[in-house]
């Protein structure tokens, strides 16, 4: 008895999604809940496991696919006695929705200095499940990922299992014989942005790179942004030399408590402040309704550079959070974010973003908007420069700040003022550590 098995309805809103790569292949055998296909939809990538034992008939749905909820992702022989799954009324997708990527028990249980589950033997031939981040960390270990033994749910190789068989002197990528799943067709692995350009082919060739998964999501919205919004940037320098003593006399006081107290959480809350002051900079628009919304909470997208690409995690309620409550939700939701980690509800309902580029390099940049949000900040590296200060030049700390504001809804006059208020703020960081704002 074949079975078809529908894209599930994920949730949260989500019609559509894209098959990002198949972790099996046609006339693989599969067992219930073995993960089957990643599938990226506009808020996170979610792997979709079997719900049957069985044998995989036919794949419906390549790699760079987008597919709404409903449609077939594939055919599954299912294995004698076994049990058809029950079916949900919203178009043959199974009752229980797929999971978002959870940290996997045994990587948890190894981090506690747990025992360490038995890894499972693929049988020969069957492709090495595990995430893209997984994937890259492998990469970077100068791993083949397919020798690693995977320790979590079905059999998936989780981080840990990179880390421990990197430990133990495992096999390289290059010494890997490749099996038959290495050999076929698949989509390519995400190539981290820290990596080295990869070497050009042996016969010189041109390398063709089909634009999919995150990458796919960032393409279609940076060119949905330029073609709508009407972008307008600022830019203007910030004396941080007062803000650098600050931090650093309270940098203590928040490792304390677990913190790793940055710039960006004073940066935050000058920036709820400014708000206040311009509140049309925390908006969103709707084209299709010809209007925008001020909006009345402070949910901060924080843009953090992956592997896979740009993935923008929300900071929700900056307003209500403390400075070191803001230093240790910034570092949870990146960090969930590089690891593949992040929940749903981390990835939306942001009113502003702000982009940091600091650690790279550069003096400044002007940064495309998140659309449908109406500004984005753009927070840049601190530096020694000459200054005036009174009638004498002095070495101080100075930083580039930059906002690209949407000029169909706020004027050029608007952003300068708003960001007057952020720099009277960062140059004077006593009135954000009194609570004032």
């Amino acid at each position: 008895m074949a079975l078809e098995f529908r894209l599930p309805d994920i949730g949260e809103g989500v019609a559509e999604g894209e098959v990002v790569q198949w972790l099996v292949k046609e006339g693989d055998s599969v067992r219930e809940d073995q993960p089957l296909v990643e599938v990226m939809t506009d808020k996170a990538t979610v792997e979709i496991p079997s719900p049957a034992a069985g044998t995989v008939k036919r794949i419906h749905a390549e790699p760079g696919k987008v597919i709404p909820v409903g449609a077939v992702l594939v055919e599954i022989e299912l294995a004698a006695g076994a049990a058809a799954p029950k079916i949900a009324s919203h178009g043959g997708a199974p009752a229980a929705p797929a999971a978002a990527k959870p940290a996997p028990a045994a990587a948890v249980a190894a981090s506690s200095g747990g025992e360490v589950p038995t890894p499972y033997r693929r049988p020969p031939g069957q492709r090495a499940a595990a995430t893209p981040f997984t994937r890259r960390l492998a990469r970077e270990k100068g791993l083949d990922i397919e020798a690693v033994p995977g320790t979590g749910p079905a059999g998936r190789v989780t981080d840990d299992d990179v880390l421990r068989f990197a430990a133990s002197g495992g096999r390289p990528a290059a010494a890997a014989p490749p099996t038959a799943a290495a050999r076929a067709p698949s989509a390519p692995s995400p190539i981290p942005a820290s990596a080295a350009p990869p070497s050009a082919p042996a016969s010189g060739e041109d390398e063709v790179i089909p634009i999919r998964g995150l990458r796919k999501r960032i393409y279609e919205r940076m060119a949905l942004s330029k073609s709508h919004a009407a972008h307008f940037s600022y830019v203007d320098d910030v004396d941080v030399t007062e803000l650098v003593q600050v931090r650093e006399a309270a940098k203590e006081r928040a490792r304390l408590r677990g913190a790793r107290l940055t710039f960006l959480p004073f940066i935050l809350k000058a920036v709820v402040a400014g708000f206040r002051q311009f509140p049309t900079l925390n908006a969103t628009v709707d084209e299709a309704a010809g209007a925008y919304t001020v909006r009345k909470s402070f949910n901060f997208g924080i843009a953090v550079d992956t592997g896979a690409g740009l993935i923008v995690p929300v900071v929700k309620g900056v307003d209500r959070r403390p400075l070191v409550d803001l230093a240790l939700e910034i570092e949870r939701v990146a960090t969930d974010a590089r690891t593949g980690k992040s929940r749903l509800d981390d990835l939306q309902g942001g009113t502003f973003t702000i982009t940091n580029a600091g650690n790279i390099g550069g003096l400044f940049a002007t940064p495309i908007i998140n659309f449908p949000e109406v500004a984005i900040l753009g927070v840049h590296k601190i530096q020694k420069a000459p200054r005036v200060v009174g009638d004498r030049i002095a070495v101080r700390d100075v930083m580039y700040l930059s906002i690209s504001i949407d000029h169909r809804i706020n004027d050029g006059a608007t952003g300068a003022r708003f960001m007057n208020a952020v720099k009277a703020l960062l140059e004077d960081p006593k009135l954000i550590l009194a609570g004032e704002i």
